[in-house]
C-alpha cells in the first residue's frame, strides 16, 4: 500500500513527460505484455480443469464479477451523479467491469480457514473471462469513452491475449523454472504493476487530474466504493446461502466475488482508455486499497469463529494455507506490495 501511494506521489510530483513519457509508454505496454506472459505460464490448465467440481462456487462469483457489480456501476451512476466528476464516474464503472483477483483473495481465503483450492479456480476463472469480458462490457456500457475499435481489438489481442496464449504454450518447458524461482520473479510482477502505475498518472497529471478531482468528490468516491464493497460482500453472502454452500466455499465466494484486481485492471485500462487510463483508474486503485483493508479484518474474524454465524460446525483443521504454486501470479499479494 505504502509503495503504490508512494508511485502516485512521485508522478504527482515528477511527472514523466516529452520524449521521456513516450519511452514510459513503449516500457509500460512490454510491462504489461510481460505481465500477461508470466501469467500464462503460472497457470497450470491441470489444475484449473480440475477445479470445476465447485460450479456453484464458481458460478456465484462470476455472476458477482461480471452481472452484479456492472448493475452496481450503473445503479452509481444513476444514484449519485454528484459530487462524483465525470471522470470518476467512469472510473467507478470501469472498476465494475474487471475481473477479480486471485492473489489477495486466494491468501485471505487461507487466512480465514476457507476454501482455497477454490479460491484459486475461481479467481483464475474470472481472470480468464475478463479477457473478453472486460473489454466487450466496456465497449458496450462506456461506450465512445474506450478506445476499443478494430485497431483496438487488435492491440488487446497483441498486448493481452497473445502474451497470455504464448506463456500457456511455453509453460512445458519454462513452468517449472518459474515455480522454483518464484520468489525472484516477484518483483518483476511489482515493478511491472508500479510502472504502469507511474505512467498512467504522469499522463493523468499532464492533463490536470487535480485540477479537476475536487475534494468533495474524493469524499464522494470513498462513499461510493464503501457502499459498493458492502452490498457486495452481502449479496455475495446471500447468494453463498441459497446456493447451499459450505463454509469453507462460502468465505471463498465472499472474498473472491467482493474483490477486483489491480494487476488485471490497470494494464486494461491502459489498453482500452489509452491517454485517459490515468483518470479514469483512482476508483481502481482506492477499492483495492479498501477489498484489503476490510477482507483482513474478515478473515481474522472468521478464523476465530466455528463458522460464518458464529455456531455451528467446528472449523476444519489448521494447515490448509494455499500452495503458492497454484497462483498464477505468484506470492498472495496480503504479503507483497498490494498492487496485485
Amino acid at each position: 500500500m505504502a509503495v503504490l501511494a508512494g508511485t502516485v506521489l512521485l508522478a504527482a510530483l515528477l511527472p514523466v513527460t516529452g520524449r521521456a513519457a513516450r519511452a514510459a509508454e513503449l516500457a509500460c505496454d512490454l510491462a504489461v505484455a510481460l505481465l500477461f506472459f508470466l501469467y500464462g505460464a503460472r497457470l497450470s490448465a491441470r489444475e484449473t480443469l480440475a477445479g470445476l467440481r465447485h460450479l456453484r462456487l464458481h458460478g456465484l462469483v462470476l455472476a458477482c464479477t461480471f452481472v452484479l457489480f456492472p448493475l452496481f456501476g450503473l445503479a452509481t451512476a444513476l444514484l449519485t451523479p454528484r459530487p462524483l466528476t465525470e471522470h470518476l464516474q467512469t472510473g467507478v464503472l470501469f472498476l465494475c467491469l474487471v475481473p477479480s483477483t486471485v492473489q489477495s483473495s486466494v491468501a485471505l481465503t487461507g487466512a480465514a480457514r476457507g476454501n482455497v483450492p477454490g479460491a484459486i479456480c475461481a479467481g483464475t476463472y474470472s481472470s480468464l473471462a475478463g479477457l473478453l469480458l472486460t473489454p466487450l462490457l466496456a465497449a458496450w456500457l462506456l461506450g465512445s469513452r474506450t478506445a476499443l475499435s478494430a485497431d483496438g481489438l487488435v492491440r488487446i489481442g497483441a498486448q493481452l491475449l497473445a502474451p497470455f496464449l504464448l506463456g500457456q504454450a511455453l509453460r512445458p518447458r519454462i513452468g517449472g523454472f518459474l515455480a522454483r524461482h518464484k520468489r525472484l520473479l516477484t518483483p518483476v510482477d511489482r515493478a511491472s504493476i508500479l510502472l504502469v502505475v507511474y505512467t498512467a498518472f504522469s499522463a493523468a497529471v499532464a492533463q490536470g487530474i487535480w485540477s479537476m478531482t475536487t475534494p468533495g468528490a474524493l469524499l464522494g468516491l470513498l462513499a461510493v466504493l464503501l457502499l459498493l464493497l458492502a452490498t457486495a460482500l452481502g449479496l455475495a453472502r446471500l447468494g453463498a446461502h441459497l446456493l447451499g454452500l459450505d463454509r469453507e466455499s462460502t468465505i471463498a465466494a465472499v472474498l473472491c466475488g467482493s474483490q477486483k484486481s489491480l494487476a488485471n485492471g490497470l494494464p486494461m485500462a491502459t489498453v482500452l482508455f489509452g491517454p485517459q487510463a490515468g483518470l479514469l483508474v483512482l476508483p481502481l486503485m482506492v477499492y483495492h486499497q479498501l477489498q484489503l483493508v476490510v477482507g483482513t479484518v474478515l478473515a481474522g474474524r472468521w478464523s476465530r469463529a466455528p463458522d460464518l454465524t458464529g455456531a455451528g460446525s467446528p472449523p476444519p483443521e489448521a494447515g490448509s494455507e494455499a500452495d503458492p504454486t497454484g497462483d498464477p501470479h505468484g506470492t498472495p499479494e496480503v504479503t507483497r506490495s498490494r498492487s496485485g
